[in-house]
């Protein structure tokens, strides 16, 4: 039903065959599907959103590695919408996921692909989620889980996960790149199944969050979908999905794909600015939002085919405006999120005020992980706790509440 196919030079390569790039040009690999012997219609894809729901569209033919991840809520965004002068925003919170971020859709895939191809054991390198999430997944499949992590560039919360959920952590001195480079290599030489965004299996999981989001609106599609942008997985996975709807007559088009990466961290964004066919690397990235702290993504190429192709844009925003954006979700829609979500609503505003997003515009910001990956970053943030002597009349000070003094009779 499925094979796998390089999009540079168009080789393929069987679905069990264990590989992550091209053996001739070393391009990326897409899953290529016989969409002439998938009948998949809306009524077949009646009741509530999940992942699995879509398993006619997932390379996985057992029974999958599941904690019942996906379904994840879309809020409207009123008061955030009201202030830029825009009807229909609206934020799929995907830390409402199993282990907190949009990485769970492609480990119950990818990790249920590993049992399938008859792996013993998994890894990945990671900036925090995909850590989280591989450990977590391993440990419901009964696999070992070994994970790179670049030294003091994640955040505790996302590190205390793979650690208690088993893996065995190792933190490189270097930064994510480095720490890729080495789990490829590593995986490679030892029999070791890899499940970074390279893999086109993982991807094929995370492509369920734009299934859900055009399911949710009863199947009318947004003008714009917009993302934080890292690695670049999750825009070119949603981008494939959603045109393998429009191929099985599902949906009737594609909403424009829209990336925002952080300003220290913004390969893909420069390029679609300067028209570049490529990505310059960035050495030295930096950013508060450690989950797309990475100079380097693997996925560039499809990154910026998805957005051009859709008729999309990529910008970038400050570790302010990213800041600003998560106490605005939180304090004025009551969405928790981490940094690197909250990207995805600075860009928001960001394009509104520049004028490139409509009045008349849906659109849908992904925010990716949950409030409580980065606590850090949340104290640093926040003010502190007002500390006071344990009396009503202390705390009454600080609230500025003055009693009516009640004469006696």
């Amino acid at each position: 039903m499925y094979h796998l196919e390089c999009i540079k030079c168009g080789a393929k390569y069987p679905a069990d065959e264990v590989i992550y790039t091209c053996k001739k040009c070393d391009g990326l690999l897409d899953v290529v599907y016989d969409y002439s012997k998938i009948h998949l219609t809306r009524e077949d894809l009646k009741g509530p959103l999940s992942v699995w729901k879509y398993k006619a569209l997932l390379p996985v033919s057992g029974e999958p590695v599941t904690l019942k991840e996906g379904g994840t809520p879309i809020y409207h965004m009123k008061k955030i919408g009201a202030e830029i002068g825009l009807k229909e925003a609206y934020a799929k919170h995907e830390g409402m996921n199993p282990s907190g971020s949009f990485k769970d859709r492609g480990m119950t895939v990818g990790v249920s692909k590993a049992l399938e191809l008859g792996m013993k054991s998994v890894a990945c390198a990671s900036t925090g989620n995909t850590s989280a999430s591989l450990a977590v997944y391993g440990a419901r499949a009964g696999i070992p889980v070994i994970v790179l992590l670049p030294q003091g560039k994640v955040a505790l919360g996302k590190v205390a996960q793979a650690l208690m959920h088993g893996a065995r952590v190792i933190s490189v001195k270097g930064n994510f790149d480095d720490a890729l480079r080495l789990v490829r290599e590593l995986c490679i030489e030892n029999g070791i199944y890899l499940l970074n965004s390279i893999n086109p299996y993982r991807l094929e999981g995370q492509k369920t969050i734009g299934f859900e989001i055009v399911d949710y609106f009863g199947w009318e599609v947004p003008d714009r979908i917009i993302l934080p942008v890292g690695n670049a997985g999750n825009i070119t996975a949603i981008y494939k999905g959603l045109n393998e709807m429009k191929k099985l007559g599902i949906i009737d088009r594609i909403p424009k794909m829209t990336g925002i990466q952080a300003e220290g961290s913004a390969p893909i964004a420069k390029a679609i600015k300067s028209g570049a066919a490529n990505i310059s690397v960035e050495e030295h990235p930096e950013t508060v939002a450690t989950a797309i702290r990475i100079g380097d993504p693997v996925n560039a190429v499809k990154a910026l085919n998805a957005i051009r192709k859709s008729g999309g844009t990529a910008e970038t925003v400050t570790d302010e405006e990213i800041l600003n954006a998560q106490k605005m979700l939180a304090v004025k829609e009551g969405i928790g999120v981490e940094p690197a979500s909250a990207a995805s609503v600075a860009g928001l505003i960001k394009l509104r005020n520049m004028g490139v997003i409509e009045d008349d515009e849906r659109v849908v910001c992904v925010v990716t992980g949950h409030l409580l990956k980065d606590p850090e970053t949340v104290i640093k943030n926040c003010d502190k706790p007002i500390e006071v002597e344990a009396s009503e009349e202390a705390i009454e000070k600080v609230l500025g509440i003055k009693k009516m003094k009640v004469k006696a009779k």
